[in-house]
């Protein structure tokens, strides 16, 4: 694709994201291998389950606690000095973790401790990230083409990231997928002062913190489509993306293989969220996405329960596929909703509730997955969590008729209503 071509599409017409695109792009495939090399790394140590499951809950339990109070911050501080500041720690938690396991030193409490304090910057840096979108963008109308992008990036990182450390894994070892992961913020970092960012409009509102987090979630909570999809979203974090917890016994217990093999399935993942990315990027308009939002568990479901019952390296790959392409359909369908229809001065509150649905619930899943697994198995505790997945799918769809109606008016006032007369 050449640059014309690339211009052509509406989020790239503006600057500041196509450098937050570039930087990004670098950074994410770096996080992505971070996290295949820690999972590998953790079961590598200890060869159980549970202790999977204490590291993931280690690294993301910060986003439950902390995520309102983020978003109040990034509701009244400078969304693009925060990016810098949480990148930066980012970067200096990688390189200690590349320091520790190049020295042979590496013990599991230093990754749980690094974990936690990752799971603490990623607590302002997600609403951070999700708020600054709308102010990289232009024109309003391209937001939601950013959004998509955003989550075809992700998932093209989650494609190729794993893949390259699987490789790396067992042909130079962890420490290098730590700290290449480390030298990858300094992309996005550098990507972040090339731009040209209007001066932060501070705003003065009367309330303490704790006072703006109950108006957040009093705001969030008593409109039905945006408790249904938060609730929906929380569901799937706690049973849905268990699986990225138990891969690993998979790949080597399950399928015996490697870190190789660990790295292939979490690619077939990552490409079957590239294509539901990819998908979301080409959509014209938000109507309709409410479908998407309430299909998107029960595929996950699916994917899941099929994936627990594969003893087959080639057919646990292609059910890989529908695990990932659930999972984005989900995340990336449901975020491009909010930050469609929030009022901008609730923007970060709501996107931190988002980040608190989704993140914050992955580690009590990671928590009870690990649990499980030690109990009854890894490819029974999936099967479980796929059927959560499917039931979540056919109560959201069941409401669906009813809360279309209440978007209609926000739809109308967006004049998003006008492009065609259903939703």
């Amino acid at each position: 694709m050449n640059i014309q071509n690339w211009l052509n599409i509406p989020a790239f017409r503006s600057r500041n994201y196509r450098l937050f695109f570039a930087g990004q792009g670098i950074s994410l495939i770096g996080t992505w291998m971070t996290q295949l090399a820690t999972v590998w790394l953790v079961y590598d140590l200890t060869h159980s389950a549970l202790m999977l499951g204490i590291v993931g809950f280690t690294s993301q339990i910060p986003n439950f606690f902390l995520a309102p109070f983020g978003g109040v911050f990034v509701d009244r501080f400078s969304r693009y000095r925060t990016l810098i500041g949480t990148q930066a720690l980012s970067m200096v938690q990688s390189l200690a973790l590349a320091v520790l396991t190049l020295t042979g030193v590496i013990q599991i409490w230093h990754i749980i401790v690094l974990s936690l304090l990752q799971g603490f910057i990623n607590a302002l840096d997600a609403p951070a990230r999700q708020a600054f979108v709308p102010e990289l963008v232009e024109r309003r109308e391209d937001l939601a083409n950013a959004i998509a992008i955003n989550s075809t990036m992700i998932n093209g990182a989650r494609l190729i990231g794993p893949a390259v450390g699987g490789v790396l894994i067992a042909g130079v070892g962890i420490a290098y997928c730590f700290l290449i992961d480390g030298l990858s913020y300094i992309a996005v970092i550098a990507g972040l002062l090339a731009m040209k960012v209007k001066p932060w409009q501070i705003s003065v509102s009367a309330g303490n913190p704790l006072q703006k987090v109950q108006e957040g979630f009093v705001y969030a909570y008593s409109f039905p489509p945006i408790r249904a999809i938060l609730l929906l979203s929380a569901l799937v974090s706690l049973m849905g993306l268990q699986n990225t917890i138990l891969v690993p016994i998979f790949a080597e217990k399950i399928l015996a293989g490697g870190a190789e093999t660990l790295g292939f399935l979490m690619a077939a993942s990552g490409l079957g969220a590239l294509s539901g990315g990819i998908y979301l990027a080409t959509r014209k308009t938000i109507l309709g996405i409410g479908k998407l939002i309430a299909i998107a568990p029960a595929i996950l479901g699916i994917g899941l329960i099929a994936f627990a019952v594969s003893r087959f390296l080639p057919l646990s790959l292609f059910t890989m596929l529908f695990v990932g392409l659930g999972t984005i359909l989900q995340i990336a369908a449901s975020n491009t909703f909010l930050q469609t229809i929030v009022e901008e001065d609730k923007r970060g509150r709501l996107m931190s509730l988002y980040t608190m649905s989704f993140l914050g619930m992955i580690p009590v899943g990671s928590l009870l997955g690990g649990a499980l697994a030690s109990r009854i198995g890894a490819p029974n505790t999936l099967i479980i969590d796929g059927i959560a997945c499917i039931i979540g799918s056919i109560v959201f769809y069941r409401k669906l008729p009813t809360l279309k109606k209440l978007v209609q008016p926000i739809y109308e006032q967006k004049g998003i209503i006008a492009i065609q007369n259903n939703s």
